[in-house]
């Protein structure tokens, strides 16, 4: 069952999205906050810009932070075809019987701007890191402190057997952009 606004308010006064804004803000920003059946994350203003440099090869498995230069601003421009790393500015503790999806937002879509769909694990908490793609053939604008995406709260009819937090996840509690961990 998709979890509605009462509950995301009832829920986020436990500590489950911190800071939280009870209403969708969206006077001259990107709207955020609830919304009917979810939560508008933003982002903070840090980023990691992929550098395109000849013969690199992107590996998950051995990930450099030599790929990246890092960047702290209100506007982020991501380069023609590349991507940046960011993280949300809200801080996640995902209850043990929800599963939350994390899917981009529409007005940053139209303009080319992929956010890869990210699953919030029961018992995660964190900071969300999250790839932001450009594939434009045109630098693009991010705009930090307003909305990205949406987070849809599904809610599970019985609690999971093995939580994120059981299985001592590799990206339990991140404070910061993390990258790629095997």
């Amino acid at each position: 069952m998709v979890k509605n606004d009462k509950w995301i308010r009832e829920m986020a006064q436990k500590g489950m999205i911190s800071p939280f804004d009870a209403n969708q803000v969206r006077k001259d920003v990107i709207s955020y906050g609830v919304s009917s059946y979810g939560y508008d994350m933003r982002i903070y203003d840090e980023f990691k810009i992929f550098e395109t440099k000849d013969n690199v090869i992107i590996d998950p498995k051995n990930f450099s932070e030599t790929h990246f230069t890092d960047f702290k601003g209100d506007v982020c421009i991501i380069p023609p075809n590349s991507y940046v790393l960011a993280r949300s500015l809200e801080y996640f503790k995902i209850p043990r019987d929800v599963l939350v999806i994390c899917l981009g937002k529409s007005t940053y879509a139209r303009s080319g701007i992929i956010v890869n769909v990210t699953p919030l694990e029961p018992e995660w908490e964190g900071y969300i890191t999250i790839s932001i793609s450009n594939t434009a053939p045109v630098p693009s604008k991010l705009y930090s402190n307003e909305g990205l995406a949406q987070l849809i709260f599904l809610g599970a009819s019985e609690l999971c057997e093995t939580s994120y937090a059981d299985k001592k996840g590799k990206y339990q509690a991140q404070k910061n952009i993390t990258l790629s961990k095997t």
